[in-house]
């Protein structure tokens, strides 16, 4: 278990072996983005068969943080189960109106971001 902080901001990673959780709480913009993007690789480092984003407790969703949402997909969505879990105008909806929503798939809570790996 990690945690990043800066002022509201928080990153939780989890690992069972088999599936990486990252949770990210507070505003995930430009500044903040970077600091995701660390969090995706330090996982994929450890090669689990699936890697969830939790965007939750996030209360903005920049176009930063969802670049590195796609970049995460584009490298590695050959090799891992990528799902991002979303839920509401915060979150959801601006990856949505991106289309987003078409390149990785997208669940309204984790409990069935997990049931959805099978």
């Amino acid at each position: 278990m990690s945690a990043d902080t800066n002022a509201g901001f928080s990153i939780q990673s989890s690992n069972d072996g088999r599936v990486a959780v990252i949770a990210v709480s507070g505003e995930l913009d430009v500044t903040t983005a970077p600091a995701l993007a660390t969090a995706v690789d330090a996982q994929i480092e450890s090669a689990p068969s699936a890697l969830i984003i939790d965007l939750s407790a996030v209360s903005f969703l920049a176009s930063a943080a969802m670049t590195v949402l796609a970049t995460t997909q584009k490298d590695h969505g050959d090799t891992l189960a990528f799902s991002v879990v979303a839920d509401g105008p915060t979150t959801s909806r601006p990856i949505k109106l991106m289309g987003l929503d078409q390149e990785f798939a997208l669940h309204s809570d984790l409990a069935s971001a997990r049931a959805a790996l099978g």
